[in-house]
């Protein structure tokens, strides 16, 4: 049988059809009892009728990737955790509104369809949606020989969410005397890595297989391990307490991602004293000789999410986290600005050790 034209341009029909039913367990898993259909359609179907449920809905839409960290496991051959990254990266920017995550899409473009690996993606994406509490609609796969690698690939996805009109959380709700109650993120989450390759790997050389003591596993492992995702936690938070914001430590780091919820004539102090961030933040500090204020300015330092609250509730909201897996403690105040400090987080202290 001869070639197809379009193989022989390097696209491959076949394996793109292969990864679609090596996916389709996955995706399965990853469902709502609101989604309709399965893989296949052109377009991802949702009863929309699970609204009516609400007063006044408002959606929520968010889209995201991981950036350079698919670098890491494109170097490792290990791709079934880049779908946390994802997923996280994309649905807990919904949650902090106050939205919950309801549907999600994905978008993989590659050099060249394997199967295997394709599927080994949407695992992750798929897995991560169940902790989400989303469904995975649907989404693409585009092959794109010549503009990337046989082995390369990047990810995106999209998300919408919703949230009732009066409980809509962001500024407006924030109020002098706000606990900042800081969430434990997994480690570097998926921020930051164009930095953190560039000091480790291309600077000091470093090998991915390199036993790194102070972190008690290989850089690789370290590397890879999968974004926090709080969605969940955060809605049972924003449930059962008096959240009035919430802020998503992605890129920027804490001090930007808190002054995006902070309203103009307040501020916000964090005490580093309140934690000690995972070990990798220290390497990479240390090995790169990169300054607080530059690691501050690109990093989570420890912290993969905050939220602003009654100070009577913090001890509850300790509580709910914790009984999702997920560490918070109270790391400072909201209080009234002067001129200098109008809307900005200003950070404290230095971090224990």
């Amino acid at each position: 049988m001869s070639e197809s034209a379009y193989a022989a341009a390097g696209v491959s029909i076949e394996a793109a059809d292969t990864a679609i039913e090596l996916m389709k367990g996955w995706v399965e898993k990853a469902r709502r009892p609101e989604m309709i259909g399965g893989l296949g359609g052109f377009a991802g179907l949702f009863d929309a009728s699970a609204l009516t449920r609400y007063t006044h809905p408002l959606l929520a839409t968010s889209t995201d990737g991981v950036g350079t960290k698919v670098a890491i496991a494109q170097a490792m051959d290990q791709h079934d955790t880049i779908g946390f990254d994802l997923v996280g990266m994309v649905v807990d920017d919904l949650v902090v509104c106050g939205a919950e995550p309801l549907f999600m899409t994905d978008y993989i473009a590659t050099g060249r369809v394997v199967p295997e690996r394709i599927a080994a993606i949407v695992k992750g994406i798929a897995e991560a949606c169940v902790v989400a509490g989303c469904a995975l609609i649907g989404g693409e796969t585009a092959e794109h020989p010549g503009l990337l690698g046989p082995d390369e690939y990047d990810v995106a996805g999209a998300a919408t969410g919703v949230v009732e009109a009066d409980r809509l959380l962001g500024p407006a709700r924030v109020r002098p005397g706000d606990v900042v109650l800081a969430m434990e993120s997994s480690g570097l989450h998926s921020n930051g890595f164009s930095l953190v390759r560039h000091v480790l790997l291309e600077k000091a050389g470093w090998a991915l297989d390199r036993e790194v003591p102070e972190l008690g596993r290989a850089l690789g492992d370290e590397l890879l391990v999968p974004t926090r995702i709080y969605a969940k936690a955060c809605l049972e938070l924003a449930d059962r307490t008096a959240t009035h914001a919430m802020s998503h430590v992605t890129g920027g780091g804490l001090a930007a991602n808190l002054e995006r919820v902070l309203p103009v004539e307040l501020t916000a102090t964090v005490d580093r004293g309140t934690w000690r961030p995972q070990p990798i933040f220290d390497v990479v500090a240390r090995t790169g000789g990169v300054s607080r204020a530059d690691l501050e300015a690109t990093l989570n330092c420890g912290v993969g999410m905050v939220a602003l609250l009654a100070p009577d509730d913090v001890d509850t909201a300790i509580e709910v986290l914790a009984g999702h897996g997920i560490s918070a403690w109270a790391a400072g105040e909201v209080s009234g600005a002067s001129d200098d400090t109008a809307g900005r987080v200003v950070l404290t202290g230095d971090h224990p050790g």
